[in-house]
């Protein structure tokens, strides 16, 4: 040590570790999107949105369009969802994926000829999904093709459709393009209709790139944020999807859970046959919350799983980001209940009793206007542990435990001895005595077992330490016993 003449300080490190913070209900959502609006290449890429804007900007907008049965559908689930996150229920952020690829999930426009407006120039494509790359503009079928960028521009309005405009000639100010008679059209539309399971399952191939659900691995070390929930809107009802959603929830990246949320098709149609489907499809998992049918809002259908993932976010909201209160019972954005053609479902009590007794979401409409309805995962009733079962006890155990994780991976390689252990078990009570206090959970403590640690685990480095909690169960039934008690017969007495 070298001589020293006078004070000196040093310091060493807190004993107590603040928790980490860990979004409840970032939800990554796979599925297809108008791309030709903005990036054609933008396949299979997660993107973290924080807006609405920030959304359309990576994946373009479709509204939804009325079909042959009076009700309006989504033809690209990422723009349901994002309008349901964004607009219907104002929550953020989401990871979005788009599989919809531009060079396999296409087909030839049904539009062949376009009148350029004499006045403005201006003409609209009325097809949605208009490939850019792939359109061509001729006077006629013997011509020559118009170009791009010097005889006409192009943009897409709010209904997604291409707008082309006629450039003028500098010299005679006329449109450069005829206005005379109708020009010929030749291009490719996006078709999310050749979008299959497989192609939401995804994969890894021979060059290690990953599609599909198996980016959910991605999402962490690219943003920071673990997806604590998993949506596939229509999607999911394929028994392969599910089965793969499942699997990611398990577990991911080693060390995160979350939910899967699975939309019962709407080849279910009656409400007692939606158990059969469940249990045949294996629907069974702790980590899956199972839903039917579809929501209508004001003749828009939405597939359930994509309002329920972003009233999951909007519970967490109105309860400081902690995930410890049912969504069941909560307010909705719809007006009706329906299947996917727009044939309307009633659920009254009794029906959605006996859904939820079958581990089964589903929603009604009997005292506070409409709201989601049930609190059991997949699970039950094969399942009655009560950390499996309840949707909000399930969160909440995924919760603590992606906390525990992050708070304590700066812990990881020091020295295995008591001021480590006194580390962890000190800042870990802390923070489970906190969330006692705010009434988050009804108690939990950290311990150090002498029985769980043997000698061998910890001469290897590995130590465990035993976390013990409770969540409120979410009171799903309030008796009221009613009883006749003649003595209050003697108030006509007084």
């Amino acid at each position: 040590m070298a001589y020293v003449h006078g004070v000196r300080t040093s310091e060493v490190a807190t004993s107590l570790l603040p928790a980490a913070e860990v979004d409840s209900a970032i939800t990554i959502v796979i599925g297809t999107a108008p791309i030709n609006q903005v990036d054609e290449t933008n396949v299979n890429k997660p993107v973290l949105c924080y807006s609405y804007a920030e959304a359309v900007k990576a994946f373009g907008f479709q509204k939804a369009t009325l079909k042959d049965t009076g009700f309006k559908n989504y033809d690209f689930t990422l723009s349901e969802a994002m309008y349901a996150f964004f607009q219907l229920y104002n929550v953020a952020p989401v990871v979005f994926v788009n599989v919809l690829d531009p060079k396999k999930h296409k087909e030839t426009a049904k539009t062949t000829s376009l009148i350029i407006d004499k006045k403005t120039g201006s003409a609209s494509i009325k097809e949605a999904g208009i490939l850019l790359s792939s359109l061509v503009l001729r006077k006629d079928a013997g011509s020559e093709p118009y170009v791009l960028g010097t005889d006409y521009v192009t943009e897409f309005d709010d209904d997604g459709y291409v707008v082309v405009t006629s450039l003028t000639d500098a010299s005679t100010t006329d449109f450069k393009l005829a206005t005379d008679a109708d020009i010929v059209v030749a291009a490719e539309v996006l078709d999310p209709t050749k979008v299959t399971s497989d192609d939401i399952i995804g994969g890894v191939n021979a060059d290690g790139v990953k599609s599909g659900l198996e980016l959910v691995e991605d999402v962490f070390p690219k943003f920071r944020v673990a997806p604590s929930i998993i949506a596939c809107p229509r999607y999911s009802g394929d028994a392969g999807v599910a089965a793969v959603m499942s699997a990611k929830a398990d577990g991911f990246n080693d060390i995160f859970k979350a939910i899967a949320l699975i939309d019962v098709p709407s080849t279910v149609k009656n409400y007692t046959d939606v158990a059969t489907f469940k249990n045949s499809n294996n629907l069974t998992s702790t980590n899956e919350v199972v839903l039917w049918p579809c929501l209508n809002m004001s003749g828009t259908i939405y597939n359930f799983s994509s309002q329920f993932a972003a009233l999951l976010a909007e519970v967490d909201n109105d309860n400081s980001g902690i995930p410890y209160v049912s969504p069941s019972n909560k307010n909705i954005q719809c007006t009706g209940l329906c299947l996917a053609d727009g044939t309307e479902i009633i659920v009254d009590n009794s029906r959605g009793s006996y859904l939820n007794g079958n581990g089964i979401v589903t929603a009604n409409n009997m005292f506070s206007g409409w709201v989601a309805w049930g609190n059991r995962t997949g699970a039950y009733p094969g399942n009655t542990d009560v950390k499996d079962v309840f949707i909000p006890v399930r969160r909440m155990f995924n919760f603590i435990s992606i906390q525990l994780a992050k708070t304590f991976w700066q812990r990881i390689d020091f020295p295995l001895n008591r001021r480590q252990i006194d580390t962890v078990l000190d800042s870990a009570n802390i923070l489970l005595n906190g969330y006692t206090s705010k009434g988050y959970i009804l108690g939990g403590r950290v311990e150090f077992l002498e029985s769980e640690n043997p000698t061998t685990d910890l001469m290897d480095g590995k130590a465990v330490f035993h976390v013990y909690i409770t969540p409120p169960s979410p009171n799903r039934e309030i008796d009221f016993v009613l009883e006749y008690d003649p003595s209050y017969l003697q108030t006509l007495f007084a």
